[in-house]
C-alpha cells in the first residue's frame, strides 16, 4: 500500500515512479478522492462542534423558559445529528474509494532498479559454476531412465488432473532430502528461525502480502473461505501484522518448508511437460522483517543465503536484477537466481528474493519503535525462496545424469540419504 502523505507531498515523483512500471499517471485521480474525503472529515468535525454547542444551549433555554429558542435548538441538534451521519457515510465511502485505488497499484521501484519492459531487459550481475560438458546429449529430468520409475505424471493426472506429479521411491526420498538440507543450512549456518506454519489462511493474511484483491485468480480458495497459500511468505510476513515491535528485536529472520499452491492462471501452454510448473509444489521460504535502514543489506544477505544452497549442491547458476517491467507487484527490488538445466540448455528461475520496503507493512499495519517510548514507524519486509524444492530436484537430476541413465548425487546430500550417492539406471538409491 502506498503512503497517501507522500503522494500529496510529491505527486510528480509518484507518477514518475509508476511510469517506470509502465503505468499511466495516477496521482490526480487519487488526490481528488483524497481531497473529497478530507473535506467530508472536516465537515464532520464542524458539524459535531455545532451540535455540541447547540446541545449545551438547549438546557439554558429551557431553564430560562424560552420555549421558542428551546425548540429551535432541539431542531438544530437533530439536524446536525442527521448531517453528521450523512457526512460520516461520505467519509467512509471516501476511505473505501481511496483504499481501492491504492491497493490496486504496484510498489514503486527503487532508483537503482534497471528500467525495462520485460524479462529481456533484466540485468545479470553474477554467474557461478561452469555448466558441465556432457559426452552425450543430456535429457530433461523426466526422460532420464533412472528417474522415470519414480516420477509418475499419469497417476497424478488420474488423481488430480494436469500439472501434478506423484513421486515415489528414490525420487521421493531425494526430494525430501533436499528440503531437509536447505532447512538445516538456513537454520544452522544462516541464523534463520525454523517455522512450521499453516497452509490455510484468512483473507487478511493474503491481503497483507498483496495477493488480494488483485491476484485472487492465481490462488485457490476453499468453500468455507480459507485460502491455500501460494508461498509461506504469506504466513511468515503476517507474523508482524497489527504488531508494534521493539527495534531491539529486529531483524526477525524466518524460514519454513511448506506445501504451496498456485492456479497458474494465465500460464496456459507454459512448461506443461515435466514438473517445472506445478499447481502443488514445495518451497523452503525465507522472510526477514527489518528496520528501514537495514533492508537493502538484508536483501543482499538473503540473496547469498539462496545462492549458497546451489553452491553447496554444485549447481551452476546466475543471479539477475529484475527490471522495472518484470518485478512482482509488491517488490521494490528483486534478484532472481536461475539454475542451469542442461536438459533444456537454459538457465531457469529457482529463487526470487525481493525487498518490499514498507509496502506490505502498510497493508498489514506492521510497525516498530526505534527506541522505547518512541513513535511507531512502519517496518520493512523481505522474502525469498531458499529455494524451490521441486526445481532444485530437477536441477540435481539433470546436472548429475549419466549416459547409462543413472544420476550422481551431490556430496552435500549424502548424509541425508544414509550415505547413498547415486540413483541407479533402474531407479534405486545406491
Amino acid at each position: 500500500m502506498h503512503d497517501i502523505r507522500a503522494i500529496r507531498e510529491n505527486p510528480a515523483a509518484f507518477d514518475a515512479a509508476l511510469a517506470r512500471r509502465g503505468l499511466a499517471p495516477q496521482s490526480e485521480a487519487i488526490l481528488a478522492v483524497d481531497q473529497a474525503r478530507r473535506a467530508a472529515i472536516s465537515q464532520v468535525e464542524s458539524a459535531k462542534a455545532a451540535q455540541n454547542a447547540a446541545s449545551k444551549e438547549v438546557g439554558a433555554a429551557k431553564a430560562r423558559g424560552d420555549e421558542a429558542e428551546f425548540a429551535r435548538l432541539r431542531a438544530l441538534v437533530a439536524e446536525k445529528k442527521a448531517e453528521i451521519a450523512r457526512l460520516e457515510e461520505e467519509a467512509r465511502g471516501g476511505d473505501a474509494q481511496l483504499t481501492g485505488l491504492l491497493e490496486e497499484l504496484p510498489n514503486t521501484p527503487l532508483a537503482e532498479v534497471p528500467e525495462g519492459a520485460d524479462e529481456s531487459d533484466n540485468v545479470e550481475i553474477k554467474r557461478w559454476g561452469e555448466p558441465r560438458a556432457f559426452d552425450f546429449t543430456p535429457r530433461e529430468h523426466y526422460a532420464i531412465e533412472g528417474v522415470a520409475p519414480g516420477m509418475d505424471f499419469e497417476l497424478a493426472a488420474k488423481l488430480a488432473g494436469s500439472r501434478f506429479v506423484v513421486l515415489r521411491g528414490a525420487i521421493a526420498r531425494l526430494h525430501r532430502a533436499l528440503a531437509q538440507f536447505m532447512t538445516d543450512l538456513h537454520v544452522e549456518e544462516h541464523g534463520l528461525t525454523e517455522v512450521n506454519s499453516p497452509v490455510l489462511v484468512r483473507d487478511a493474511a493474503m491481503y497483507g502480502t498483496g495477493q488480494l484483491p488483485k491476484f485472487a485468480e492465481d490462488s485457490y480458495q476453499t468453500t468455507n473461505g480459507w485460502w491455500l497459500i501460494p508461498t509461506s511468505e504469506v504466513t511468515l510476513t503476517n507474523f508482524a501484522a497489527g504488531e508494534i515491535l521493539e527495534g531491539a528485536r529486529l531483524p526477525l529472520r524466518f524460514c519454513a518448508h511448506t506445501l504451496c499452491f498456485r492456479s497458474e492462471a494465465g500460464s496456459a501452454g507454459k512448461d506443461t511437460t515435466g514438473m517445472l510448473r506445478q499447481h502443488q509444489f514445495e518451497k523452503v521460504e525465507m522472510v526477514s522483517i527489518t528496520r528501514p535502514e537495514d533492508s537493502l543489506a538484508e536483501h543482499a544477505r538473503m540473496t547469498r543465503c539462496a545462492e549458497t544452497v546451489l553452491e553447496r549442491l554444485g549447481l551452476p547458476y546466475r543471479t539477475i536484477v529484475l527490471c522495472t517491467g518484470d518485478m512482482g507487484f509488491g517488490a521494490q527490488k528483486t534478484h532472481d537466481i536461475e539454475v542451469w538445466l542442461p536438459g533444456q540448455g537454459a538457465y531457469r528461475e529457482i529463487s526470487s528474493v525481493s525487498t518490499c520496503g514498507d509496502f506490505q507493512a502498510r497493508r498489514m499495519n506492521a510497525r516498530y519503535r526505534a527506541e522505547a517510548g518512541g513513535k511507531p514507524a512502519f517496518l520493512h519486509t523481505l522474502n525469498g525462496s531458499g529455494v524451490a524444492v521441486g526445481r532444485c530436484l530437477i536441477a540435481v537430476l539433470e546436472n548429475g545424469q549419466r549416459a547409462d541413465g543413472g544420476v550422481d548425487l551431490p556430496e552435500a546430500l549424502h548424509p541425508y540419504l544414509r550415505g547413498r550417492s547415486q540413483i541407479t539406471p533402474e531407479g534405486a538409491l545406491a
